[in-house]
């Protein structure tokens, strides 16, 4: 009975357990939950931005925002430049750091500090996306957004009396969005003057640091201090409007200079000049110029057969730059044919001024400008000058503001000013830099004609172009502020040989001059006049004196 128990019970197991593996799978297969739904499918285009950022939240720039450019071609390029890049990096942050270790020496009881290992790691950082901005300023400016989880190896050794420590730093990682700043655009390799670097956010920046094989970074609180402290201390010093300059190239050799301020001279009078004429006299006028400068020459009235001129005659020069900067005075003798014959020349260094001071110069003529001339030693008269350097006022106001330390009162520096110019007498700049889209009907050799109060100048002519770029600056003397004025500038086509119809209009645009007088600078595009599409890139500056 034992043994068919037995065998009944594993036989009602099997029959059991069959069918409930039947049942379970029927059950399986053919019902359904009706708690379980059809999930909800929709493309990513129809996605709000917060369920994209949750669903993807490493989109690349280039994705988000159609303003910035994927740039792998950029990325393949510093991943093969990566080890020499490294190396040099390396060698500029031991050059940088070693001096700031040597201040280190001897306190806090540090015998030394040097590095044991120095390596950027073999991951280069990855630029995610890159902004290029067109602006009407002689600039380019980029915004790349970059990241860089690197494998640094850089290690440092601090001996503190007698004990060595060992400080490495390891895990960095570094997320910023910087604006690169490529200004002035110049023509001297690699076109550029300096490179102007300034942070847009607060840059994430993670690290750990090893001490004695330790990471102290894990201490509590300790971690959030230090990544406080360094953006915040970064943010002080380049974080936009501040920024990181790098100069380039020399300042000197590519600087376009403005004028900074005005000469005013007045040509009195003349002795004892030179006798050049058969009866014994002459036909004296002068020539002013300033050394430096590709300007005409200012030139007075002649007096016809005298010796002893009287002009009392008063000409301005824009001034660029007072500590280099030569006055040229030359008299000559006016002939009706053949070159003018020079009586005499003379050189005023206009560092001798003191601005917004006349001074009355008595100066005897000499031959030429060389001291060891022995034909300087023959007397050829005299010539009475007054000269005003008068800066334009916020020159005057920057350099004052530079001074540190040095007591100054405002109220005689204004009274100083407006009593050079009491009418606010000042120069008006006009830079033109260039046009797009000029058509002409029957040729295109397009140039520039500004006419100013009745006073007419012309640029240079580019041949044969659509997109002609000038880059050339007009000046124009006034007693007081052209508040009411405006300036027609007028985009010209001159046909290369002579024939009918050989000037044509591109175009034309009147500009009121009232904007430039209360704010200072206007730099901007503007529409031609009876021009299809084209447009005139001008800069136009007032200065003050």
């Amino acid at each position: 009975m034992g043994f068919l128990s037995s065998l009944l019970g594993i036989f009602g197991f099997g029959i059991g357990f069959l069918s409930g593996v039947l049942i379970g799978f029927y059950f399986f297969i053919y019902s359904e939950n009706k708690d379980v739904e059809d999930p909800v499918t929709m493309p990513l285009s129809e996605l709000d931005t917060i369920s994209l950022e949750d669903l993807m939240p490493e989109i690349p720039l280039w994705v988000k925002s159609p303003d910035y450019d994927r740039v792998d071609w950029l990325n393949k390029f510093i991943l093969h430049m990566w080890p020499f890049i490294d190396k040099a990096s390396c060698r500029i942050i031991r050059s940088t750091a070693e001096p700031i270790f040597a201040e280190y020496i001897g306190k806090f009881k540090i015998e030394s500090i040097e590095f044991e290992n120095l390596s950027l790691g073999n991951l280069p950082p990855i630029i995610h996306g890159l902004k290029v901005f067109e602006t009407n300023e002689k600039e380019l400016v980029m915004e790349p957004a970059f990241k860089w989880a690197g494998n640094p190896n850089i290690i440092v050794y601090i001996t503190i009396s007698s004990i060595r420590v060992t400080v490495q730093l390891v895990d960095l990682q570094v997320f910023a969005m910087p604006r690169i700043t490529l200004k002035p655009l110049v023509p001297t390799m690699p076109c550029f003057a300096n490179i102007v670097v300034s942070l847009l956010e607060k840059p994430h920046i993670d690290f750990g640091i090893k001490v004695l094989g330790g990471d102290i970074m894990s201490i509590p609180g300790l971690y959030r201090y230090v990544q406080e402290t360094i953006k915040k201390e970064v943010a002080k010093l380049y974080l936009w409007p501040k920024s990181l300059e790098i100069p380039v190239l020399d300042a000197s050799t590519v600087s376009i200079q403005k004028p900074v301020g005005i000469l005013r001279v007045k040509v009195v009078r003349a002795t004892k000049l030179l006798k050049m004429d058969l009866l014994g006299l002459s036909d004296p006028y002068v020539k002013l110029r300033l050394g430096g400068e590709k300007l005409p020459a200012k030139k007075t009235t002649i007096k016809k057969k005298t010796l002893n001129p009287e002009w009392n005659e008063e000409f301005k020069i824009s001034v660029k730059d007072p500590q280099s900067q030569v006055l040229h005075i030359e008299v000559y003798d006016w002939d009706k044919v053949g070159a003018h014959d020079r009586l005499g020349t003379q050189l005023v260094p206009l560092k001798l001024l003191t601005p917004n001071e006349t001074k009355e110069l008595i100066l005897d003529l000499l031959k030429n400008t060389s001291i060891t001339d022995p034909q300087n030693k023959k007397q050829r008269g005299q010539i009475t000058v007054e000269l005003t350097y008068a800066p334009f006022r916020d020159f005057l106001e920057s350099f004052s503001s530079c001074l540190d330390g040095i007591a100054r009162n405002d109220s005689q520096l204004n009274r100083a000013s407006s009593s050079v110019s009491p009418k606010g007498a000042g120069l008006l700049l006009l830079s033109v830099q260039g046009a797009q889209d000029v058509e002409g009907s029957r040729h295109n050799n397009p140039y520039v004609l500004v006419i100013f109060r009745g006073e007419r100048k012309k640029s240079k002519m580019i041949r044969k172009t659509r997109n002609p770029t000038w880059n050339e600056d007009f000046q124009f003397m006034l007693e007081e502020p052209p508040s009411q004025d405006k300036i027609h500038i007028k985009v010209m086509s001159k046909r290369s040989v002579i024939g009918f119809n050989s000037k044509e209009s591109l175009g034309h645009v009147d500009i009121d001059l009232g904007d430039v007088v209360h704010n200072g600078r206007i730099n901007q595009k503007y529409h031609l006049i009876d021009s299809k599409n084209g447009v005139i890139h001008v800069e136009l500056r007032w200065k003050t004196i």
